[in-house]
């Protein structure tokens, strides 16, 4: 699958900000950046540093005034499905050292609280097939509603309102599976099709030796995702983080399948 992807990030910063952005698909084996292009309206030079565990790219800019990131690319996609219910979980003892982290709680995925929870609720199925049955519950149990939640809202927060946007949907996930020793990273991702247009969030688990990407929401095939980052949380993975204070003019997510 090809994905034609246009973001626009227009903001207004009162005094001179850095600007963390991450919002470049990243070159990896099962999806090739055909053509890419990142503008930004930066005081000073850009600055690319690699993302978590060398997975994407993150871009420091100097933010002052009027700032706007215009990001385009050309994604293509080949990646083979691959049903959950056929993978298998290891032991925690045989992860590999850079998967342990994974399986720990978060500042948003407290994965510690759910652990009674997830045993009664999941203890009949094993592997892939307990994600997917956290998947199924989730999707089933918590209702998508734009503007539900807010930056500092946890996947316990959204347990208990069962309520939230994407964002919420993957920290429930990555905390139910956390809670149940399989590793679990959030995921930013472009999605074709996805309702409201904007960045989306998703999982991925570790199983039979390799990730697996997750959508919790059910709004996108995780065959037709082109990842951004990784990392434990929101935190790591959030488009654009200001460290200061910025005010939103505008803003514009572009995803088209072209084949």
């Amino acid at each position: 699958m090809r994905l034609s992807i246009d973001v626009v990030l227009d903001y207004s910063l009162p005094c001179p900000h850095d600007v963390l952005l991450q919002v470049e698909a990243a070159a990896m084996l099962d999806q090739r950046i055909v053509d890419a292009k990142l503008l930004v309206t930066s005081a000073q030079p850009l600055r690319a540093v690699a993302g978590e565990e060398a997975l994407g790219q993150r871009t420091w800019a100097l933010g002052e005034g009027h700032f706007v990131a215009h990001y385009t690319a050309t994604v293509d996609i080949d990646r083979p499905v691959v049903a959950l219910d056929g993978l298998s979980a290891e032991a925690p003892h045989d992860l590999p050292a850079l998967v342990l982290p994974y399986i720990m709680p978060s500042r948003y995925c407290e994965s510690d609280r759910f652990e009674a929870f997830v045993a009664r609720t999941f203890g009949d199925v094993e592997g892939g097939a307990k994600v997917a049955a956290m998947r199924d519950w989730i999707e089933d149990k918590v209702d998508y509603v734009s503007g539900s939640s807010v930056g500092t809202t946890t996947a316990a927060d959204t347990f208990v309102r069962r309520q939230g946007v994407c964002r919420d949907y993957a920290h429930l996930l990555a905390s139910f599976a956390r809670a149940a020793l399989i590793p679990a990273r959030l995921v930013s991702v472009y999605a074709p099709g996805v309702q409201p247009p904007d960045f989306h969030a998703v999982v991925e688990v570790w199983l039979s030796g390799s990730w697996h990407l997750v959508d919790a929401t059910g709004m996108s095939d995780p065959c037709s995702l082109a990842r951004i980052v990784v990392g434990r949380d929101a935190t790591d993975v959030a488009f654009m983080t200001v460290f200061g204070t910025a005010m939103l003019n505008a803003q514009r997510v572009s995803v088209v399948a072209l084949d």
